[in-house]
């Protein structure tokens, strides 16, 4: 399909979220979707757009307002790519995700892409669970770095990005130190610590494949748009720094993680052999009055058969061994 052929009933009918800025100033907002190109025509304005699907005749429609290739749009827009970072003749694409970690330990992850332009921003959502608000919120906060242009602009949606990043691995964190707190109770909860250490690790593992590779985006934009503008130099630089704090804090979680599956295991290997400790030391002790009232139980005669003085040499006899066998046993921590 050329974005050439594409009709204006592939148009949105309704605004779609937008803005303009101008010097760091909000000069219009939610404007018209046929308004993007004479917004993006103006080179003293900052455009951001947000498109909340991928429906191709959208997708068409952007494609035309922003004089681009709708198939390079659709190629970029592929379904769970990777974070990546593409560099194309008239824009850049970037995909990432943001990402959330519920009470139990599962992790949810929502896509975002963005069109970048030499003075605008077009982001592409799949679903509704990116906060929009949270980011205009700090694009509000930050008319200074507004004012630097696009840079400024992707920079605090990345930084929303991995902020979120580094609450899931913090939610996570917490998590594992409360399995590792329940795996020393006098209680054994072998089954139930599995099953939520193997949840742990699931969430670490998508948490992994989603942090890494911003490592190479965050720092492929520190070298293009930071070393072009000093004023931006320094806020990528510590967002470089918190992506690659998340990834190290990721990769010793899956550690931990890995750790308290075999301490569990071993645990419960302790455990074991602490119960057949006890019951071999019991069953020993068992055994003492077993034999010796058997062997009194013979029918042939015996010293002190049929009198007093045999049942009070065999009870003796019970009664010193056993006891014997407690305080050994004991020493030994068997009981």
């Amino acid at each position: 399909m050329d974005s050439a052929a594409v009709t204006d009933s592939a148009r949105p009918a309704e605004p779609v979220r937008s803005r303009v800025w101008r010097n760091g100033k909000v000069v219009a907002e939610n404007f018209p979707f046929e308004d993007i190109s004479d917004h993006i025509a103006d080179q003293k304005s900052l455009v951001w757009v947000d498109l909340p699907s991928t429906e191709l005749p959208l997708l068409a429609a952007l494609a035309d307002e922003m004089s681009m290739r709708v198939d390079l749009i659709e190629d970029a827009l592929s379904e769970h790519s990777r974070p990546k970072l593409y560099h194309y003749d008239k824009f850049k694409f970037l995909n990432a995700y943001s990402v959330s970690v519920d009470e139990q330990g599962e992790m949810s992850q929502s896509q975002i892409s963005a069109f970048v332009t030499h003075n605008a921003i077009v982001t592409v959502r799949r679903d509704d669970r990116f906060d929009l608000a949270e980011l205009i919120q700090r694009w509000d906060n930050n008319s200074a770095l507004l004012a630097c242009g696009v840079g400024g602009a992707l920079h605090s949606l990345l930084d929303l990005i991995v902020d979120g990043h580094f609450d899931a691995v913090q939610q996570l964190d917490d998590a594992i130190e409360g399995i590792e707190d329940g795996l020393f109770a006098e209680k054994p909860q072998s089954k139930d610590t599995q099953h939520r250490a193997f949840r742990m690790r699931k969430s670490l593992v998508q948490l992994r494949r989603v942090v890494l590779p911003m490592r190479e985006l965050v720092g492929s934009l520190e070298r293009e748009d930071a070393r072009a503008d000093p004023v931006l130099r320094p806020y990528f630089d510590e967002l470089y720094d918190h992506v690659l704090r998340v990834m190290e804090w990721t990769e010793s979680l899956r550690d931990m993680v890995s750790t308290i599956f075999e301490t569990n295991l071993s645990l419960a290997d302790a455990r074991l052999n602490t119960i057949m400790k006890k019951l071999t030391a019991w069953a020993a002790i068992i055994a003492v009055p077993t034999a010796v009232t058997g062997f009194y139980g013979q029918n042939v005669p015996f010293p002190g058969f049929a009198h007093r003085a045999g049942f009070l040499v065999s009870t003796a006899i019970i009664v010193v061994a056993v006891v014997g066998l407690y305080i050994t046993f004991k020493r030994k921590e068997w009981l």
